[in-house]
């Protein structure tokens, strides 16, 4: 079967992992078809739109996508790289939780894995796994400031702590609504379990406070335990959100797969990635039914774009979790040999390992690695 896959570099360095992509995934022939789409922080300042309409189109045509880095700015920022004929007229929004939320990513993937021989490495026992609802939660979108009187009535109306609040205007205050659907809540949580089932994974812990957010958090944790009596092999436990980020800095190799919701989830996956060594090891999967699109969960690093210093296994990591996600797990296995040997051998590396290797030269060690 040949493969239509989208290659969306961005911002940054962005165009410097995909390019070690490329060189990847050319080394295992696998049977694609690789087109390359406009997103980011340039068609911004040109187009006032972080992500065409052709782009999305494009994506309409293809299997999944490869997603290099993005470069956002606080809103008044942004309005200042605008041509004077747009400013004022567009605001600017994030193009990859826009692509989560078009798509119905619903799952985002962080497989955080100790690969040994890594000098950053917290310990080299841990392999575990953060599920995190990726379209709901604080990130929704849904948003107000200054507040509108509508608003701010029906909350009064529909809950006392709002006389907290009396005497403060509607200019100075800011709301964000924590969203949860029992459906989003459902399908995190199930394919959590799912992933375990087919990975051979032993247990699930749900990361949420349902001691302090009683609705939103009580309403995951309940029907986490009713999802959990249908896997009676897979364990399961439930901790607040405060104390794993202490437990994983403690006792990191007691967990297996996490499932959280979106902004605790982008929390901890964070704190995880820096156990196996930072954001250079981090990659992710942002997965729905029916698309995904995989990506290195580092930023753009304006100063280092172009210079093909950074170290690229994040990405080439995402594309291991992409070929895992195609069906294609021998080559999935393969890469991820040549990935685990070159870490092992450290003869190549880069500057963040304390090496002086180039991000191409890390991927090609990568393919000669995979023979």
């Amino acid at each position: 079967m040949k493969y239509k896959i989208a290659m969306l570099p961005g911002d940054g360095i962005g165009k410097d992992v995909m390019d070690a992509a490329q060189i990847v995934l050319n080394a295992l022939d696998l049977d694609a078809e690789y087109v390359y789409g406009d997103i980011g922080w340039e068609f911004w300042k040109k187009e006032g739109n972080p992500l065409p309409e052709r782009t999305i189109e494009m994506l309409k045509e293809t299997d999944c996508a490869l997603f290099g880095a993005i470069t956002s700015k606080p809103k008044d920022e942004a309005q200042k790289e605008l041509p004077e004929h747009l400013k004022g007229r567009v605001e600017y929004f994030s193009p990859i939780v826009k692509l989560r939320q078009l798509f119905d990513l619903y799952a985002n993937v962080r497989p955080c894995k100790a690969y040994e021989g890594n000098p950053l490495n917290y310990r080299d026992d841990i392999d575990l796994v953060i599920f995190r609802e990726n379209t709901q939660g604080l990130y929704s979108g849904v948003e107000f400031h200054p507040v509108p009187d509508e608003v701010r009535k029906v909350l009064e109306e529909h809950h006392t702590n709002m006389a907290r609040f009396e005497g403060v205007s509607n200019e100075d205050m800011a709301i964000s609504l924590r969203i949860f659907t029992r459906q989003g809540c459902r399908r995190i949580i199930k394919k959590a379990f799912e992933y375990a089932k087919e990975y051979g994974r032993k247990k699930v812990t749900v990361v949420e406070k349902p001691n302090v957010i009683r609705e939103t958090s009580g309403l995951m944790i309940r029907e986490a335990r009713k999802i959990a009596e249908e896997y009676g092999e897979i364990e399961y436990s439930e901790a607040n959100i405060d104390a794993m980020a202490m437990w994983l800095i403690k006792n990191p190799q007691n967990y297996d797969i996490l499932v959280t919701s979106n902004m605790f989830g982008d929390i901890i996956s964070d704190l995880a990635a820096q156990l196996v060594g930072g954001l250079g090891f981090a990659c992710s999967g942002n997965i729905g039914d029916n698309y995904a699109i995989f990506e290195p969960t580092h930023g753009s690093a304006p100063k280092y774009a172009g210079k093909y210093v950074v170290n690229p296994t994040a990405m080439l990591l995402s594309v291991k979790m992409m070929l895992e996600w195609l069906g294609e797990k021998k080559l999935a296995k393969k890469l991820e040999n040549g990935i685990a040997r070159t870490i092992e051998e450290g003869r190549v590396r880069t500057y963040d390992m304390g090496g002086t290797a180039t991000t191409l030269e890390m991927a090609e060690e990568v393919v000669r690695n995979m023979e």
